[in-house]
């Protein structure tokens, strides 16, 4: 509206329109007057990466921001580890020590173990070698003669004449495979050295008599003795 307009209706009595009232909320709470748009200095402000406004520490871990010297991903009211005692470390040595003692025991046990059964396969194989064609067993034999041997009551059948031999001590009884063969003194001698465990029957003729009940060729065995 031009000035002369303006004039012409002030003239009449028109009055201008108030200007409207600036409205003050106050200082903004850092001190600083509120300017346009919110502002303090009239330019909005942005936040940081991620949402963060400059200056702002991230938070670590699933909690809040970490506090100054505390390790990361440790909890709230979760104290340092505590050091073990003298007594705790001296007890936790010595169940390390007995761990390992009884370790070395077991590895001993069974490298003995082990040994031992190559040594049995090792006799067995020179036994059989020695005992070749060396049997004296007798088709026609038919008197049974009884020993005890592993814990349990066997028998070969010898004649009569290898019954008298064999009492005498001047035959004995040596275990191959599972059988049972009658062998000169000699050769039960070169057995026992060879594989102490394959003799079966090896009879002293000084021996008191009750010491070999199983010689008299009497001797009846019961009927339910299982063999």
């Amino acid at each position: 509206m031009s000035d002369t307009l303006r004039d012409q209706l002030m003239g009449l009595g028109f009055k201008p329109a108030p200007k409207p009232e600036r409205k003050n909320d106050g200082p903004r709470r850092d001190g600083r007057p509120q300017g346009k748009g919110g502002a303090g200095n009239g330019k909005p402000q942005h936040a940081g990466k991620g949402g963060h406004k400059p200056g702002e520490r991230r938070a670590h871990g699933n909690g809040g921001p970490g506090k100054p010297g505390q390790p990361r991903g440790q909890g709230h009211g979760q104290g340092p580890r505590k050091p073990r005692t003298a007594e705790e470390m001296d007890l936790a040595k010595a169940y390390a020590i007995r761990a390992q003692r009884e370790k070395e025991e077991r590895i001993e046990t069974e490298r003995l173990k082990q040994e031992e059964a190559r040594q049995r396969r090792e006799a067995k194989v020179k036994l059989e070698e020695l005992l070749k064609d060396k049997g004296l067993n007798a088709e026609a034999a038919d008197i049974a003669r009884h020993f005890p041997y592993g814990g349990k009551i066997k028998r070969i059948y010898v004649t009569a004449e290898q019954l008298k031999a064999l009492n005498a001590g001047e035959l004995g009884v040596v275990q191959l495979n599972g059988r049972y063969l009658l062998v000169t003194a000699e050769v039960l001698a070169q057995s026992e050295a060879v594989f102490a465990a394959s003799v079966a029957l090896k009879v002293d003729p000084n021996a008191p008599a009750e010491d070999d009940p199983y010689a008299d060729p009497q001797y009846q065995v019961p009927d339910d003795l299982v063999w």
